[in-house]
Formats: C-alpha cells, sequence, structure tokens
C-alpha cells in the first residue's frame, strides 16, 4: 500500500482570501484535514464534502489532544494511505509546533511537505496598518511567545526599546507579567503598544496604549485570544481614525 503524504499547512490569520493558492488546492483536495482552533470555518469550508475534518485545537489549559498524540494521529492516517492536511492558523514553522510534527512523521518514513502561510504577526499588523518595520521608527522586529514555561527566566533585554518591534504571541493571560518584565529590562513605561484581537477577521479590533497600561488595557477591553501584542513606536496612528481604542497612561 502506498504511504500517503502529511502536508503542515499555514491557513494564514483567518482570512481565507490571504490564503495561498497552494494552500487552497490541497484543502480542497485532502482526504483527511487536521486543524486547529485558529483556522476559521470559512477555510475550513473549503474542503471536500467526504473530507474527515478533525479539531485537535490546543486551549489554555485544555488540549483535545497532547501533541505526541496529534503526531501519532497524522502517521497513522498516512500510513492507510491517505493524504494529510495539517492545517494550522497562521504560519506552521510560527509558534505551530510544526518542527516537531514534521520530525514525527520522517520519523515514521511519511514524506512531509511544508506549505508557508502568512505569519498571524505579519497577517494582523498589516490589516491593522501597523508597519512592523519602518524607517522612521523600527529596523529590526522579534516574535515572542509570551505563554511559555520559564516565561520569567527568559532574556529579553535588547528585544524592545529604540529602533526596534516586539511581537508576542499569546500574551493575553500574562500580559501583567510581561509588562513588569519588559520595564524591569529597562523599557520606559510610556513606550506605545498595541494589541490586535482576531487579525484579519471581521471581528478585529485594535487597541492602543502605553506600556505602563497593558495589563488594564487588556483586562478593561476583555480581550480575547487570538490576540497579538505589539510593543514599540511603530503602534503609534497619526490618523485618528485608526485608533479604536487608547488606554493606559503612564504609572
Amino acid at each position: 500500500m502506498a504511504i500517503g503524504t502529511v502536508f503542515l499547512v499555514g491557513a494564514g490569520p483567518g482570512d481565507p482570501d490571504l490564503l495561498t493558492l497552494r494552500a487552497a488546492r490541497l484543502i480542497g483536495q485532502a482526504a483527511v484535514i487536521v486543524h486547529d482552533g485558529l483556522v476559521e470555518p470559512a477555510v475550513l469550508a473549503l474542503a471536500r464534502p467526504d473530507a474527515l475534518l478533525v479539531d485537535v485545537a490546543k486551549r489554555r489549559a485544555h488540549h483535545t489532544l497532547p501533541q505526541d498524540q496529534i503526531s501519532a494521529l497524522l502517521v497513522r492516517h498516512a500510513l492507510v494511505g491517505q493524504d494529510v492536511v495539517r492545517l494550522k492558523g497562521g504560519d506552521p514553522f510560527i509558534f505551530g509546533r510544526g518542527g516537531e510534527e514534521a520530525e514525527a512523521c520522517r520519523a515514521a518514513g511519511v514524506p512531509v511537505q511544508v506549505v508557508p502561510g502568512i505569519s498571524s504577526a505579519l497577517g494582523a499588523a498589516a490589516a491593522a496598518q501597523i508597519p512592523l518595520t519602518h524607517r522612521d521608527h523600527a529596523s529590526i522586529v522579534s516574535f515572542v511567545a509570551g505563554q511559555c514555561k520559564g516565561l520569567a527566566e527568559q532574556d529579553w533585554a535588547g528585544l524592545a526599546g529604540a529602533g526596534r518591534t516586539l511581537v508576542i504571541f499569546m500574551g493575553v493571560k500574562t500580559a501583567p507579567h510581561i509588562a513588569d518584565k519588559l520595564m524591569a529590562d529597562g523599557l520606559a513605561p510610556d513606550t506605545a503598544v498595541a494589541v490586535i484581537e482576531n487579525g484579519a477577521r471581521p471581528t478585529m479590533r485594535v487597541l492602543r496604549g502605553l506600556l505602563a497600561g497593558l495589563p488594564d488595557l487588556v483586562e478593561q477591553q476583555g480581550v480575547v485570544s487570538p490576540a497579538l501584542i505589539v510593543i514599540g513606536a511603530v503602534t503609534r496612528a497619526d490618523d485618528a481614525a485608526l485608533v479604536t481604542t487608547a488606554l493606559g497612561a503612564a504609572a
């Protein structure tokens, strides 16, 4: 029996129009689609009618399947001859655990291909009209995860400040720790920040404020995931129409 192929496919930030042509084609052809919780229903609607859709959403403190079982699921379907699309929000190799799944497939002798997607950082920032780099404000951009083991011990020194933009994934629940950590590392309390909730989706909100007020901004506005935190001068908006909410005066 021929072995199927596992395709690690980036679904982009949410809008199905932002899928790559190859991603859209593979979604429409796959016998099995294993998807996470950040994939929009409009993207899943591109699947063929008889496709098996498996939701393996990871949510805070609750995983439908542990990561090793997700990898085993991909391998199991491929070994019986089915092509599998592992569909992930954003890009599969940016905080998507795609690297772990690719390793598991290769270890089992299953062919694996990676189809990159628009990272949620790039797609959400573009939808919010926040340039992550700008000749006047930032020539360096860094991506970090705000929800991970050992957050307090991580060294973020130099990732934010003059001439730099810091993009934080999965930072809603840890916003108070993030603000304290960055200010303890010397970042000014009045550093500009933006929170992009549901980036590139119809329900997108762009909330602007200052670093010292980041925890209050998240709490008072009821921010929920998926959301990105962007820190740096690029988040300031000259056009008042772009400022959805401005909170968080420096303490």
